[in-house]
């Protein structure tokens, strides 16, 4: 599943450029839980737990211009 993603004032990032960015600033991003079946993290991905999060953005629903994989061990964040 795909999931969504913003940054702290709510905006969405254009490009997956701009979500490593943020991350590499320390800037706090939040994942869209978008399954109907309740098993995605939806929330800060600093809270999240250990993991891979499957990204696209900008818009899940109506623009998906670009993917990434997001994997998350400890404070330790990687992009793909």
């Amino acid at each position: 599943m795909t999931q969504g993603v913003w940054d702290k004032k709510g905006k969405r990032f254009k490009s997956k450029k701009a979500l490593r960015d943020e991350i590499a600033a320390g800037g706090e991003v939040y994942l869209e839980a978008t399954s109907v079946f309740g098993n995605e993290w939806g929330g800060s991905l600093s809270e999240a737990p250990d993991g891979d999060f499957f990204i696209v953005g900008p818009c899940p629903y109506r623009d998906r211009r670009w993917y990434a994989h997001v994997t998350k061990k400890g404070d330790v964040v990687k992009i793909k």
